[in-house]
């Protein structure tokens, strides 16, 4: 079974809800407004449903509620999430889920009630809820149900903060999207694991390329790298350079492809290793 591991799609209820709002994230039409990042125009056709089912090669397709929209962190979250999970789950084949999780007031019931959905391949986090070893702390009510029921977790570049306007629309994703993901990593490295022994995780975006810091790390003090065969890095927006020099480091069994689309393509799997689409995704996942 080929599997992308990383994709986004807006039911029709939830772009309802967004366009329903008037404190960000809120849509207009098919603008989008986040505190920090510019006006961004959404294309409808990215989240017509058969529409991009027909452009699908992959055998099954994880879709997730879109973490830098910032609706983890907010204080009205819940309600969104709620009509996230009830949309995304009616979504057909080769559609797959993962939950979402109000993350400031951590409830780990309600997780464990949706963690029953056979459709929900796991818990997509915010990698902004996952900063520092006391944020994962933090979370542990969530971490600690979802390695109960031995489903993964995904985490993933989280909102950006605002800054003074100026910079170029792709700032975001370049800039804080990437340093989220750095710190996150680095607070699992340092706090994560011994916490969660049993927990699988995926870091999108090669985690921010913070494994190939390993060597600094050392000459700096910190604790030892070790391949963890429970770690795995998800590809989306990265090629042949970035995932060569990763899997070098990490290994090429750490590797799961995952495209971002609509926001990226995925990559050609005549061109990479085929347990990037297949044995690797089925590990993270546990898949028969």
């Amino acid at each position: 079974m080929r599997v992308d591991c990383h994709q986004h799609i807006w039911p029709p209820a939830l772009v309802t809800a967004l366009r329903e709002r008037d404190v960000m994230p809120y849509l207009r039409d098919w603008t989008l407004y986040l505190p920090g990042e510019n006006p961004y125009q959404v294309d409808p056709a990215a989240h017509d449903v058969e529409r991009r089912r027909a452009a699908e090669h992959a055998d099954r397709v994880l879709v997730s509620l879109s973490s830098p929209l910032g609706i983890e962190h907010a204080a009205d979250g819940a309600e969104l999430i709620d009509i996230w999970h009830a949309s995304a789950l009616a979504l057909p084949d080769p559609f797959r889920v993962w939950a979402a999780a109000p993350v400031a007031v951590p409830d780990g019931p309600a997780l464990a009630r949706v963690l029953r959905e056979d459709r929900i391949a796991g818990l997509q986090l915010p990698a902004t809820a996952l900063d520092s070893p006391d944020a994962i702390g933090h979370v542990a009510p969530l971490l600690e149900v979802l390695e109960q029921s031995g489903k993964p977790l995904l985490v993933h570049p989280g909102p950006a903060p605002a800054e003074p306007g100026g910079l170029p629309d792709w700032w975001p994703a370049l800039v804080p999207y990437v340093a989220q993901m750095h710190r996150s990593w680095m607070s699992w490295h340092v706090a994560g694991r011994k916490r969660h022994p049993g927990l699988r995780i995926a870091f999108v975006a090669l985690a921010g390329l913070a494994p190939l810091h390993h060597e600094r790390l050392a000459a700096r003090g910190g604790p030892a790298f070790d391949r963890d065969p429970n770690v795995f890095y998800e590809t989306s927006s990265y090629r042949a350079d970035a995932i060569a020099s990763l899997a070098r480091v990490v290994g090429p069994a750490a590797v799961v492809h995952g495209s971002d689309r609509p926001y990226a393509e995925p990559l050609d799997p005549v061109a990479f290793h085929e347990a990037y689409f297949t044995a690797n995704p089925a590990r993270l996942l546990r898949q028969p």
